[in-house]
């Protein structure tokens, strides 16, 4: 996908649609917008007016609690008007095409779309045939990307971690189906991880990943062993079209992150999850809420994140209310 489309003339962010391409600085100050905005909802005011008069329709075509939740949170902490468009009681589930639910919904006057799709590639569609003006932002496509939970990822790292350079940090599970996988990687590269490992039975590991810049692990004991970083990846039952596992209880028992397994890794590792979890499957269910588990947090983080890139596409006329650092880190003050 040419950076160019998620890119205007200044190179700043018009689109989401992938970490793939994103320069370190731009990365970088999308988790320092966020944490400027974490911050700031820590005072007495929960919704800041950065997308005050701006309208963002949540437009899913998968099933989702946490994102589009986080989705939806975000944008009214903006003080943005929101739309959860329900597609299984839409006109597309009367054969309207995604290219005419888009430019019936741009004529209601929307400002951007958080799309969510089983296909991969339909974000970038989307981004292709927007109006001027109307930003696409992905929540989600196919087995392509999943960029904000990739970027929530990457701040929760640099949270508890604060640098990447010298992190060994290993990807566990269904790898062949996983779009957070794929955003995971492409951030953790930029920022330069020292190491990232793909750890899953060959049958869940694409072919040619190798690629990506990352080492292959097919036993979990090698991929786990002095890891600072695990980020669990939940098995995609609804995207497996064939055996690519004997049962779910031999994969838990060849890959699931065990209390006994935890010694593997150094002692101040951080495990996570991007959710649901598959309790008794990736991992035992007190690992999952044990002191070295960040997964809650990560959904906290979720929604800073995704306020974060919101602003930071649509928040070029913000408030003067609003707080001064992220009017600054959004190009508003100079």
């Amino acid at each position: 996908m040419s950076p160019e489309l998620q890119l205007d003339s200044h190179g700043n962010l018009r689109h989401l649609l992938t970490l793939e391409g994103l320069s370190s600085d731009l990365l970088s100050r999308i988790l320092d917008t966020a944490e400027d905005l974490e911050k700031a909802l820590r005072g007495p005011e929960k919704n800041i007016p950065l997308l005050r008069g701006r309208t963002i329709v949540n437009l899913f075509f998968e099933p989702s609690t946490r994102t589009r939740t986080t989705f939806e949170l975000a944008a009214k902490r903006l003080s943005a008007d929101v739309l959860n468009l329900q597609i299984a009681a839409s006109s597309t589930s009367k054969g309207e095409t995604l290219f005419d639910t888009l430019k019936t919904l741009e004529a209601m006057q929307a400002d951007m779309f958080v799309v969510r799709h089983d296909a991969s590639g339909a974000a970038h569609f989307f981004a292709e045939h927007a109006a001027p003006g109307v930003a696409i932002l992905n929540a989600g496509d196919g087995r392509h990307a999943h960029p904000t939970q990739g970027l929530l990822d990457l701040f929760t790292i640099r949270r508890y971690k604060q640098e990447f350079t010298n992190l060994r940090v290993a990807i566990v599970g269904d790898v062949l189906h996983s779009r957070v996988a794929r955003s995971d990687i492409h951030g953790l590269r930029t920022l330069g991880a020292r190491e990232i490992r793909v750890v899953a039975p060959p049958t869940l590991v694409p072919a040619g990943i190798e690629q990506m810049g990352v080492r292959v692990c097919h036993r979990i004991e090698e991929g786990l062993e002095g890891a600072d970083v695990v980020i669990l990846l939940r098995l995609q039952k609804e995207r497996m079209l064939g055996a690519f596992l004997p049962s779910m209880g031999e994969f838990h028992r060849d890959f699931g992150l065990t209390r006994k397994r935890l010694e593997t890794l150094r002692k101040d590792a951080i495990i996570m999850h991007p959710g649901p979890i598959n309790r008794g499957v990736e991992i035992e269910g007190d690992v999952a809420y044990g002191p070295q588990s960040l997964i809650l947090q990560q959904v906290s983080h979720g929604i800073a994140v995704r306020m974060a890139v919101m602003a930071m596409i649509l928040g070029h006329n913000a408030s003067p209310t609003a707080p001064t650092r992220t009017r600054r880190r959004l190009g508003v003050l100079r």
